[in-house]
């Protein structure tokens, strides 16, 4: 607790003097996967909002909403440009051959939104989400809907939340933020258990759906070899098989 007082009034501090630059640049940072406090800012802001009035809370919201929303968009066109080269490169160094690669594509086209979504809501997550949805190559249109929503939500959840509640939602957001990260370590170890036994099961769906080999491909070439992989995943669930 002591070490979160400290965050909070270091980030009070620095919204003092740049105000709301700060609150975007922060957020927006994280987004692309930079590890600063982009929901500490967040709560701080609302915060100050509510205690002294020199900052509108409209303001602090909409800026923030904003900058999740170009954080979370220029993470997904980093891991969309250079992710899945990097992977393709260097992922057999840490047990990411081909198959499981694709395991992952299919992943995240099936259930990249629900990723994303939450992760808006988890420290580590929120710095990922965006550059993991580029790397695996989840629809651009479907990631910019499922990042506005998510980063809108989380905004009027956090920053509203301290803006009427207070000091008091110091506490509450560190508890929520405790178990969402429970939660989350839970179902991670779920998901390993489950994806253990039926792993190869998964690896033929995916090999279905995402026919051919991967390829360390950069810009828009990517993007032409990503639309039919998307197409044969929308057929694949059209025959009711995945």
């Amino acid at each position: 607790m002591v070490h979160a007082s400290l965050w909070m009034s270091s980030v009070h501090e620095v919204l003092k003097a740049y105000g709301l630059w700060a609150l975007f640049v922060g957020i927006t940072l994280e987004g692309i996967g930079i590890p600063l406090p982009g929901e500490t800012m967040l709560i701080s802001a609302a915060l100050y909002a509510g205690s002294t009035h020199r900052l509108a809370i409209g303001g602090v919201m909409l800026v923030a909403a904003a900058a999740a929303m170009v954080g979370g968009m220029i993470g997904y066109v980093i891991g969309r440009w250079i992710g899945l080269r990097l992977l393709v490169r260097y992922g057999k160094y840490v047990r990411l051959d081909e198959r499981r690669l694709k395991l992952g594509q299919y992943l995240f086209l099936r259930h990249g939104g629900k990723i994303v979504f939450v992760g808006r809501f988890v420290d580590l997550l929120r710095m990922l989400a965006a550059v993991l949805a580029g790397a695996n190559r989840m629809s651009s249109s479907y990631f910019l809907f499922v990042n506005a929503i998510g980063g809108i939500c989380w905004v009027l959840l956090m920053g509203g939340g301290a803006y009427l509640f207070g000091e008091e939602m110091k506490r509450v957001a560190g508890r929520l933020e405790l178990l969402l990260v429970i939660v989350a370590i839970g179902l991670a170890v779920g998901a390993i258990i489950f994806f253990r036994h039926h792993e190869k099961e998964f690896e033929q769906r995916a090999e279905r759906a995402i026919a051919g080999p991967l390829r360390d491909v950069p810009g828009p070439a990517a993007m032409s070899l990503t639309a039919g992989r998307e197409a044969n995943v929308a057929g694949f669930d059209q025959d009711g098989t995945g």
